[in-house]
């Protein structure tokens, strides 16, 4: 019985009776349309996406690998001789290694060459971080006469990705030729490399490492080599630019090299920059008298500009006037005066003509018959949008082909080449060939009809085209490749390869070779 006046106990519910909350509504089924652009959407994100990945796998470039089994083989219409398969190049044969200069004899040069990664000043006195030989940077010139045996001693002090000496434009033996990764190892800190080679042909030339080298030289490693002489009003300039400042051994802005009034000065002009540069003599007339380390067969006076390629070298031949005369390079605020001291040739911007050496000079026997040709190679510049070694960009092409599936070309010892080398990429390139002079043949379908143009590097602008030919006559594995040399680590680069040619040396791993 309830006390009076008091309210009902609430009912108690049992919690585990109770009525389940009310179910949310049910939503519409999703309209079909709205289904299919989902999965038209998913289509075609796979259909982007998986040939992306495809592209993106297969521009990766494996982390250590064998550049003589690079690519495809090429044999430009020849045979493939036994001993010759491209496919079996690292099994058997000559290693580039055994192709050595002369293991035995006194050098005539013996000289020592140290590298360090360091801040120095120019001779002009702005402090440089980069690299140096010998603690200067152009390094020491190398002298040494035709027959010369040649022993330079190599000791990387500091260089820490390691480091080698490439001799651009001499034809050495492959052993001594310093390409990290194919005829050599890079020589790591605290390590050193012998070179020995003989001096088999009079010319200006230089050296510089060929181990990430779009850096290396960038900063500075490298040094002029003339093989000729020492000889009064005989003038050296290597052209190189440090750090946005362009110089003439080393130094900014104009200076002097003292040469007495009539004597018959030959100035060699280098360029290690990456593009090509408008070099010329201005207060007198000169002769273009050697281009690559090659003579000019019947050079005669000019007053024109010459267009100096990346890594290429030309000898201009003038007799020095009363008032001097003066090298440009490129433009007048940079400029070498040659002349007795005091004197002050004129300051002026070179000539807009341009000396042709299609036609520069008199033809000359050049030792082989290019229309017997046995193989006959096309090396077509291009480029496209796409992925090396996974990253994406616009990148060089060679036949078609990105770096490393680019063509192998192949010869045998003693046959004659022609090459056909057309751009269409958008942009010049200087074209070096190791171990080799090629001679010109045509350029644009127009037959050279002066002196044999023999070059090691050939600018080959953009919409152009260029037969030259060569004879197979220095066994071994050689670079084939852009001296633009960003463009070479960009995948502008490929092989000249002899047959029955092996190389103990890898590319990448833990050798940490980067032949760029």
């Amino acid at each position: 019985m309830t006390e009076p006046n008091q309210p009902p106990e609430p009912e108690q519910i049992d919690p585990e009776r109770a009525d389940p909350q009310p179910a949310e509504p049910k939503q519409p089924p999703e309209p079909k349309k709205r289904r299919w652009g989902r999965l038209v959407a998913v289509g075609v994100a796979l259909a982007v996406l998986v040939p992306l990945g495809y592209l993106w796998a297969t521009s990766l470039v494996p982390g250590e690998y064998n550049p003589a089994e690079m690519g495809y083989a090429d044999y430009g219409g020849g045979p493939a001789a036994p001993g010759h398969d491209h496919d079996m190049a690292g099994m058997s044969g000559t290693s580039v290694a055994d192709l050595t200069g002369p293991k035995t004899g006194i050098p005539n040069v013996n000289v020592t060459l140290t590298a360090r990664k360091q801040k120095f000043q120019l001779a002009s006195g702005e402090t440089i971080d980069g690299y140096t030989v010998n603690g200067t940077s152009p390094g020491p010139t190398i002298r040494a006469r035709v027959g010369d045996l040649i022993q330079v001693t190599f000791v990387n002090e500091s260089v820490k990705d390691g480091a080698t000496l490439h001799w651009h434009g001499i034809d050495v033996p492959n052993a001594e030729d310093g390409v990290a990764g194919v005829t050599q190892d890079a020589v790591p800190v605290g390590g050193k490399h012998v070179y020995r080679f003989k001096a088999e042909q009079a010319g200006t030339y230089w050296y510089h490492s060929h181990q990430i080298s779009s850096d290396e030289v960038k900063g500075g490693l490298f040094g002029p080599i003339v093989i000729a002489p020492a000889v009064p009003g005989d003038v050296v300039a290597a052209i190189h630019t440090y750090d946005g400042k362009r110089t003439i051994n080393g130094r900014t802005g104009a200076w002097q090299a003292d040469v007495p009034a009539g004597t018959a000065a030959r100035v060699r002009v280098i360029n290690t920059d990456n593009a090509i540069l408008r070099v010329g003599l201005l207060g007198t007339s000169y002769k273009v008298v050697a281009v690559d380390g090659r003579d000019v067969h019947g050079p005669t006076a000019t007053t024109a500009a010459y267009a100096l390629p990346a890594g290429g070298r030309v000898d201009l031949e003038a007799v020095v006037p009363a008032g001097g005369m003066r090298l440009i390079a490129g433009i007048p605020t940079l400029s070498l005066a040659i002349g007795p001291a005091g004197t002050n040739p004129p300051t002026a911007n070179l000539s807009a003509e341009t000396v042709d050496l299609l036609t520069y000079g008199t033809p000359a026997p050049i030792g082989f018959d290019p229309g017997q040709a046995n193989r006959d190679f096309q090396y077509r510049i291009g480029r496209r949008p796409g992925f090396l070694d996974g990253v994406p960009g616009l990148w060089w092409t060679i036949n078609g082909h990105k770096f490393p599936d680019v063509p192998m070309f192949m010869v045998a010892e003693g046959e004659v080449v022609r090459m056909t080398i057309s751009n269409t990429s958008g942009q010049a390139h200087p074209m070096h060939l190791h171990g080799h002079h090629a001679v010109v043949l045509s350029r644009n379908g127009a037959r050279a009809t002066g002196s044999p143009w023999w070059t090691d590097t050939l600018e080959v602008g953009n919409k152009e085209t260029y037969e030259i030919a060569f004879v197979a006559d220095n066994p071994g594995l050689w670079m084939d490749h852009c001296h633009n040399l960003p463009h070479a680590s960009q995948g502008l680069m490929t092989h000249l390869m002899y047959e029955g040619i092996t190389t103990p040396y890898r590319v990448g791993g833990d050798s940490g070779n980067k032949p760029e």
